[in-house]
C-alpha cells in the first residue's frame, strides 16, 4: 500500500445534483491524497459505450443495464477527478463502501449519501490497469499535474 499510484474518480449525477461534491471531496482529500487534476464534464453516449464496455451486455431482473445507466450518467454533468497517492485505488473504494449503496456501512460515502447500485455518488477505478485506461479516457496529458504537492 505503499506505491504510489493514480485513480479515476467520476461524481455521479446523484452527487452533482445533490450538492455533495464538495462534501465527497473533502472526505477524499481529508485522507491526504493528491488533486491531480479536476474538471465538470457532460458525458455522451460514445464515451459511456467506452467506459462501460466491460458491462455493456449486462442484462439485469431481464432488461439490459446499459441504456438505464447511459441514461442517468446524462441527467447532469459529472466531476471527473484524478487522486494521487500511496494505495490510493484500494483505499478510496474502502472510503466509498461497496457498490450497492444498499450494503454499504454509515460512514462510507456510499452508505451515507447513495441509494443503490446506480445512484451510488461515484465511480472509482479498481485496478492500476483500468486508472490508467480511465484517467486517458477523460484527460489529456496536459491536464493533468504533477506539482500538486
Amino acid at each position: 500500500m505503499n506505491t504510489e499510484e493514480n485513480t479515476l474518480i467520476l461524481f455521479k449525477p446523484d452527487c452533482v445534483r445533490k450538492n455533495l461534491s464538495g462534501t465527497v471531496l473533502q472526505r477524499l482529500l481529508a485522507e491526504g491524497f493528491r488533486l491531480r487534476a479536476m474538471k465538470m464534464i457532460q458525458l455522451d453516449d460514445a464515451i459511456l459505450r467506452e467506459h462501460y464496455a466491460h458491462i455493456i451486455d449486462l442484462v439485469i431482473d431481464d432488461e439490459p443495464l446499459f441504456p438505464k445507466l447511459s441514461k442517468f450518467m446524462q441527467t447532469s454533468p459529472v466531476v471527473a477527478l484524478v487522486l494521487c497517492g500511496p494505495g490510493v485505488i484500494t483505499r478510496v473504494r474502502t472510503i466509498l463502501g461497496p457498490t450497492n449503496s444498499q450494503k454499504a456501512d454509515k460512514g462510507t460515502i456510499r452508505g451515507d449519501f447513495g441509494t443503490n447500485s446506480m445512484y451510488n455518488i461515484c465511480h472509482a477505478s479498481d485496478s492500476p490497469e483500468s486508472a490508467e485506461a480511465e484517467i486517458k479516457r477523460f484527460f489529456k496529458p496536459e491536464e493533468i499535474f504533477d506539482n500538486v504537492d
